[in-house]
């Protein structure tokens, strides 16, 4: 394969971040390439000892060879993006396309209050009012900013060339199927589609230069925020079962539910999945914690995973065991 899209099935929070992680080391990409919102979704990875909170530099950042550029369709906080160069080791490998455009101080200060932030929930990252600029053709861009400079590429032609040459591409979707402002639950959802398609078009991808669709979904789903959840179970019933969570960027506390087909058979639709990926499986299924090999886990995992894939008509491909990169059940060979 050349092109891999990873996207979300759910609300977000899915384990994105380890998976794409996972992925970079494992298929070594000579570009990870991240679409989507901007800095108001975050991605959580464990490497060892070290957690890394990111919310603007491509998950796969941890692969040393690859480069990490950002779509023109994803607004950028330079603050935010400069720090996690530098705090994250990708000084000389990170870029951005011109058409990036650019949060800045009044978006932060508009996202803060309001409708936005009391009834959607809104992160507070000036995402939203930012995209809401771009849409009036007012909003800045990474090409009319002097720092920015140095980071700056082309982008699509980038991707596309790697893609032509038939070396790996990885690409990181944001957030989930049911944030996007298209296909989601609106009013709560985010900016903009942040389904596969919508990723494709952030980093100017055309849509037969796809050659897999990932799409994550947790062995349970979580919502940041507010906005309908079907099932949802209450704070006690969550703890009691493990899955009391707290979301990246907001800190704020996850709801939970059981894993949900009919929104995963819709999730599969509106992305046209290739392949799916559980993450956590080792929450529902403790023994399965750390393993590598399907022929390891209990027979009621087993028995778990093979059900999402008959009702879903798509394979399972990868399994989150355990929050490290390496704790994955590849299923892809």
């Amino acid at each position: 394969m050349t092109s891999t899209i990873v996207v979300g099935g759910f609300f977000g929070d899915e384990g994105k971040g380890k998976i794409i992680s996972y992925l970079a080391i494992k298929d070594n990409p000579k570009i990870i390439v991240r679409g989507g919102a901007g800095p108001n979704a975050g991605h959580t990875i464990r490497d060892g000892e070290k957690i890394y909170k990111v919310r603007m530099l491509p998950s796969g950042f941890l692969n040393k060879n690859a480069k990490v550029m950002i779509g023109p369709g994803v607004v950028i906080n330079p603050d935010v993006l400069f720090k996690e160069i530098q705090d994250f080791g990708a000084t000389g490998r990170a870029f951005v396309d011109k058409h990036c455009g650019i949060i800045e101080q009044e978006h932060l200060s508009r996202d803060s209050k309001g409708k936005l932030k009391e009834k959607i929930g809104s992160t507070g990252s000036g995402t939203g009012p930012a995209n809401s600029d771009r849409a009036l053709r007012v909003l800045k861009m990474a090409k009319d900013v002097n720092s920015l400079s140095s980071l700056i590429v082309d982008v699509p032609g980038e991707v596309n060339s790697t893609i032509a040459s038939k070396e790996n591409v990885l690409i990181e979707g944001t957030q989930g199927t049911f944030l996007s402002l298209w296909h989601g639950t609106y009013p709560f959802v985010t900016s903009k589609d942040v389904t596969a398609s919508g990723i494709c078009a952030d980093i100017g991808l055309g849509p037969k230069n796809v050659d897999e669709v990932i799409v994550v979904f947790k062995a349970y789903v979580t919502r940041v925020g507010t906005g309908p959840l079907s099932n949802e179970l209450s704070l006690e019933e969550a703890e009691t079962k493990g899955w009391s969570e707290f979301g990246t960027v907001t800190g704020r506390q996850r709801r939970a539910a059981e894993f949900d087909f009919d929104l995963a058979r819709r999730a599969i639709m509106l992305n046209s999945a290739t392949q799916i990926s559980i993450t956590k499986l080792d929450i529902i299924f403790p023994a399965c914690k750390g393993k590598t090999s399907f022929e390891e886990i209990p027979e009621e995992a087993k028995t778990f995973v093979k059900n999402i894939e008959e009702k879903l008509n798509t394979p399972v491909t990868i399994i989150g065991t355990g929050p490290e990169i390496q704790d994955v059940i590849d299923r892809r060979n």
